[in-house]
């Protein structure tokens, strides 16, 4: 049999249609003409070449293949350019890559060392930081107190302010309000009114990037279109080492000063900015510098850069969120968000609004989903990924990418530490109506951000640090004790596990015994007293609500017993 044919669908169509397609080709390709007209967007002429009747037309060709010869030589002069730049690449991994495993062969040879050799502090412990903390302010005469111009108020340490004023020595301390180009004008000038009056204030805003040698043949080989201009402009250094030069001459020696403060509010740069170049390393991650370091600025000063003041976790939330040295990458969501909410309560709900470009939201949470769906920060299923922008909004308000200001206390009311004679003290040997001048001058010389552009934030007050090492200790060994402590209950847990299971074992057997010799004796009795029931038929019906009752109750005592020993072996089990 032969399969029948099967006929192909027929490609004709009506006319009707048929024209209307050819009709729209037409208009298409009209219109294709015209934006080519409009644009000027004409085809390629092929070159002629030189006609045979020109004069000098040998020289012509000459040149033209000359000119072809020397775009070949650039080309290969860029290549091996490239070349030489990825073999240098090479080699600087291959140098990093050697050291890594330096290191890791040199931790490996120090575990097998005995404990007490190798007990060494950890350079990112809260231990050392304190250490290297107290180094620098005991060796300086003068200690900078470095203040974010954004929330001044914040960024002040009362333990460090009164260990400097109550050491003695004629040690002074002078307040850097840095970052003054991302706070309003007006609001610079109440903050420097109010700080002048418990210790000398400096304005400052200091170089965000640094040029140095290595950048500079980074740039101009790699990146030629960086801009330096803002990044690299410092304003307030002259005023600051006038200030510095004048208190060493009266002193009569070289003086130290050391520069202090919580993570992230411009120790580092402020130093690159005096030195007027990069001499110190800066990030934006929160504790690069992890050790003391020391930087001559000429024969008479000295500056000794310091790790950051470590945050008291007994602060609010807000001040944890914005002063503590952990990292919000490497640090837990939960504290994480509980530090956002507490940023975006503290602030004006329209400004937030107007920044972030956003509609109205009820609670931080709603704004983080709105943020994250607006910057396409979503997980599988179209879910806003809230933890992760709560990072990136704290990354933001910590670094200097979001302008906000607070307004000083309406009453100024000092410290207790802070007497009438310390505050005279502390201003002695300065000389302040120059140092308003300058402040003055450097205010003037910087473009500010206008209170609209800017969101306006309510401060916690002063945030509470930990400078003494033995604080920081005696929480670590809790820390220690608690988890020893943990270890050797569940130790017990275990022991008592086996214990109870062996011993619900032996009472399983006993019990099993004492049943086997139960139903004994009611077979004795059963055979012993066969005429007792024959006689009273008449109780049989109390005699089977009597046995009727004695099993429910049989029964419902069992119940639980059965639920225990299964526990029981569970536990064993696992």
């Amino acid at each position: 049999m032969k399969r029948p044919k099967l006929r192909k669908a027929s490609k004709r169509l009506s006319c009707h249609k048929r024209y209307k397609i050819q009709k729209k080709i037409r208009e298409h390709h009209r219109k294709v003409r015209k934006e080519a007209k409009k644009r000027g967007h004409k085809k390629p002429k092929k070159d002629p070449g030189i006609p045979s009747a020109a004069p000098f037309k040998e020289e012509l060709l000459r040149e033209a293949e000359q000119r072809k010869q020397r775009l070949e030589e650039l080309k290969q002069k860029q290549k091996l350019n490239r070349q030489k730049e990825h073999e240098k690449k090479r080699k600087l991994e291959a140098k990093k890559n050697a050291a890594t495993i330096k290191e890791k062969a040199e931790g490996k040879e120090s575990s097998g060392r005995s404990k007490g050799k190798t007990k060494k502090l950890n350079k990112n412990s809260k231990k050392s930081f304190c250490r290297e903390l107290t180094k620098v302010l005991d060796a300086s005469d003068v200690v900078l107190e470095v203040l974010d111009a954004r929330d001044p108020m914040g960024c002040r340490c009362p333990q460090l302010e009164q260990a400097v004023t109550s050491s003695g020595g004629n040690k002074k301390l002078l307040l850097v309000l840095n970052k003054i180009d991302l706070v309003p004008k007006d609001n610079i000038e109440k903050w420097l009114n109010y700080l002048k009056k418990e210790f000398p204030t400096v304005a400052f805003k200091s170089a965000t990037m640094m040029k140095d040698k290595t950048m500079q043949e980074q740039v101009t080989k790699r990146r030629a279109r960086v801009d330096f201009s803002e990044t690299s402009q410092y304003f307030g250094s002259k005023c600051l080492l006038k200030l510095l030069q004048e208190y060493g001459k009266t002193q009569d020696k070289a003086i130290q000063v050391g520069v202090v403060g919580f993570p992230n509010v411009g120790k580092s740069s402020i130093i690159n900015s005096l030195k007027g170049k990069r001499a110190c390393n800066v990030g934006l991650a929160r504790g690069v510098t992890k050790s003391m370091q020391t930087v001559h600025l000429d024969k008479q000063t000295k500056m000794l850069d310091s790790p950051s003041v470590i945050a008291d976790p007994s602060n609010s939330a807000l001040a944890l969120a914005l002063r503590s040295i952990i990292d919000p990458e490497g640090s837990d969501s939960a504290g994480v968000l509980e530090g956002v909410t507490a940023l975006i309560n503290h602030c004006s709900k329209q400004q937030v609004m107007m920044h972030y470009n956003i509609p109205d939201f009820r609670d931080p949470e709603e704004f983080l989903s709105l943020l994250a769906q607006k910057r396409g920060m979503l997980k599988k299923g179209g879910v806003p990924d809230i933890e992760n922008m709560a990072k990136l909004v704290l990354c933001d308000w910590t670094g200097a990418k979001i302008k906000y200001y607070s307004q000083p206390p309406e009453v100024q009311k000092p410290p207790p530490y802070l007497t009438e004679q310390k505050i005279a003290e502390m201003q002695e040997g300065f000389n302040l109506d120059n140092l308003e001048q300058q402040n003055s001058n450097t205010v003037q010389a910087l473009k500010h951000p206008s209170p609209a552009s800017s969101i306006a934030f309510q401060s916690a007050g002063m945030t509470n640090g930990t400078i003494e090492e033995n604080k920081v200790i005696e929480e670590a060994s809790e820390r220690g004790n608690m988890e020893t402590s943990k270890e050797e209950e569940e130790e017990e847990e275990e022991e008592q596990e086996f214990t109870e299971s062996d011993d619900d074992d032996n009472m399983e057997e006993e019990d099993d015994d004492d049943d086997v010799k139960e139903e004994s004796q009611d077979q004795v009795t059963r055979k012993a007293k066969p005429g007792k029931r024959q006689r009273t038929p008449t109780n049989s019906k109390e005699q089977r609500a009597g046995n009727e009752r004695s099993r429910s109750l049989s029964i419902s005592l069992d119940k639980p017993a059965d639920e225990d020993d299964a526990y029981d072996f569970n536990t064993d089990y696992v």
